[in-house]
């Protein structure tokens, strides 16, 4: 047998022979983080834009979160929701204190999708319906029944007959909208700005509209916050900037700094609705993802990161917008949550970023360069990264 030619080369196989292979693998074994870089096991730096996902809000390796989760783990690290915790009811205290006051109840779980999950079976108890509104573009999760609410077919069509079967309205349409919602609807569901589908934000009077509808008709307006909570748009919640308060929000992603953590948060006649043992996890509220659940909390309250997203992501638009490329079509976004729409395929240009220039990012649909660093930035390295892209959009001829 040949012994590879580097550790990084032995980890790399590991992970191509060993995987799912539902992944599209990079050739890099990142090792480290701190703050918005990465390391790799070579020891080369990147500037992360991709932050897991939308996940490290507050930086990788935060020291608050690090100490709170090396204290936890010392301590006590499993206990199931049915016996009472000290760090849950502190999370649980943190997180309905930066909700609006009505979303007062909350269901602790492991992940986006999860939350989601939770989402359709809480709206069927409390809304005694079954048909839901989605978006086109939307994206819910891939489990079967988040499934559903996803719009891309490439997820949706290999897996069907689906769970739960949604109707797919444009995006920002309002007329759409109200030609679907009626009064056999259990939800709508939207996000305030599609992360998946484009970083497209919603409009207020589609949202307003939103609202509006689902009161009218007695469904549920299920907002999603998954990758836009948490300071990522320039607000704590991206429900903020149209002035509207959902009847259930999914949560997750920077909620806890790294660590594995969901949430619904309902209102108060939404719970109650569902029986007892209508729904449960094994893992979530454990106290290790509550320690750090806090201490992600405190830390972007302390650091107002929601401001320096909404000043940081607002002069990192003007630089990628000052890029005189024929190859962009557009620059939008919300706070540090931000897209370049162009006219061709993302995919060379990602690879040239990371390859050439040491800076990660993701795409959001085929055309669409997505940008989402750690909120923690410093402005040098978003200005690298604007100059990296005017490069690559100027030298790379896919």
């Amino acid at each position: 047998m040949t012994l590879p030619a580097s550790k990084t080369q032995a980890h790399l196989e590991a992970e191509m022979r060993f995987d799912s292979g539902v992944y599209n693998k990079h050739q890099i074994v990142i090792t480290r983080g701190r703050g918005a870089h990465l390391y790799d096991e070579d020891g080369r730096e990147y500037i992360d834009c991709v932050a897991g996902y939308g996940v490290a809000n507050v930086g990788h390796s935060n020291p608050a979160v690090v100490e709170a989760v090396q204290r936890q783990a010392a301590t006590l690290m499993i206990c199931p929701q049915t016996l009472p915790n000290d760090q849950r009811a502190e999370f649980l205290t943190e997180l309905t204190g930066i909700l609006p006051p009505s979303l007062n109840r909350v269901f602790l779980c492991n992940s986006g999708t999860e939350a989601m999950e939770a989402a359709l079976k809480f709206s069927r108890t409390a809304s005694g319906r079954s048909k839901y509104v989605a978006m086109k573009r939307g994206f819910s999760g891939r489990s079967m029944g988040a499934l559903g609410l996803t719009w891309e077919p490439k997820y949706r069509e290999p897996f069907t007959p689906l769970l739960h079967e949604a109707e797919f309205v444009a995006f920002n349409d309002v007329e759409a909208l109200r030609a679907a919602v009626d009064d056999q609807t259990a939800a709508i569901i939207v996000e305030a700005v599609q992360g998946e589908g484009g970083v497209r934000p919603a409009t207020q009077e589609f949202l307003t509209a939103a609202r509006e509808l689902a009161t009218q008709h007695g469904a549920l307006l299920i907002l999603d916050e998954i990758q836009t909570g948490f300071c990522r748009t320039g607000k704590m919640f991206a429900m903020e900037h149209f002035g509207i308060t959902p009847d259930m929000t999914t949560l997750a992603k920077s909620m806890a700094g790294g660590v594995p953590i969901g949430a619904l948060a309902m209102t108060a006649a939404v719970a109650d609705a569902m029986p007892k043992g209508g729904h449960g996890t094994t893992f979530g509220g454990n106290p290790l993802a509550m320690a750090a659940g806090v201490a992600a909390i405190r830390f972007m309250r302390r650091e107002r990161l929601w401001e320096r997203a909404e000043q940081l992501g607002a002069e990192f638009m003007a630089l990628l917008r000052a890029i005189p490329s024929p190859k962009v079509k557009d620059v939008r976004g919300l706070g540090l949550m931000v897209g370049v729409e162009l006219r061709e395929k993302a995919a060379p240009y990602i690879h040239a970023l990371e390859h050439d220039h040491g800076i990660l990012a993701l795409s959001a649909g085929p055309s669409v360069l997505r940008f989402l660093p750690p909120l923690v930035i410093e402005r040098a390295d978003l200005q690298r990264v604007a100059e990296a892209t005017a490069r690559v959009l100027a030298e790379v001829n896919p």
